[in-house]
C-alpha cells in the first residue's frame, strides 16, 4: 500500500449505491478515508464539512448531475484547487471535452478496474 494513499481522504459522488459501494470497498482497502454522496446536492453538503483531497463524480445523476457539480467545486476558491475526477458510462469525446470544460481534472469510464481507480489518485496524491 501506496503511503499516499494511506492519509487521503476521498469523495465518491454516484446514485448508484453499487458504484459507491464498489469505489468505497477498493479505496478503503488501499488505506483511503471514503465519504459518499447520492447526488451533487448531498456532496455539496458533505464537501465543506468532510474536506475531501480528491472527488470523484457520476456525470448522470439526478437534480444536480456531474458537470453542474463539478462546476459548482470549482467555482467555490476553497475547493477549486481540489481534483475533481468524472465517473461515466460513456466514453464519449463531448462528454470528456465537456468535463474538461466545467473543470474536472480526469475522466474514468465506467467500469473502472481497481487500477485505474487507484491510478487516478496517485496521479493527484503529490
Amino acid at each position: 500500500m501506496s503511503v499516499a494513499l494511506s492519509s487521503l481522504k476521498v469523495m465518491v459522488i454516484d446514485d448508484s449505491k453499487t458504484i459507491r459501494r464498489t469505489a468505497e470497498t477498493l479505496l478503503t482497502k488501499a488505506g483511503c478515508e471514503v465519504v459518499t454522496a447520492t447526488d451533487g446536492f448531498d456532496a455539496l453538503a458533505k464537501i465543506a464539512d468532510t474536506r475531501p483531497n480528491i472527488i470523484f463524480v457520476d456525470i448522470m445523476m439526478p437534480r444536480l448531475d456531474g458537470y453542474q457539480t463539478c462546476a459548482l467545486i470549482k467555482n467555490n476558491s476553497e475547493f477549486k484547487s481540489t481534483p475533481v475526477i468524472m465517473l461515466s458510462s460513456k466514453d464519449g469525446l463531448f462528454d470528456k471535452a465537456k468535463g474538461r470544460i466545467v473543470g474536472s481534472d480526469q475522466y474514468l469510464t465506467k467500469p473502472f478496474s481497481k487500477t485505474e481507480l487507484l491510478g487516478a489518485i496517485e496521479a493527484y496524491a503529490k
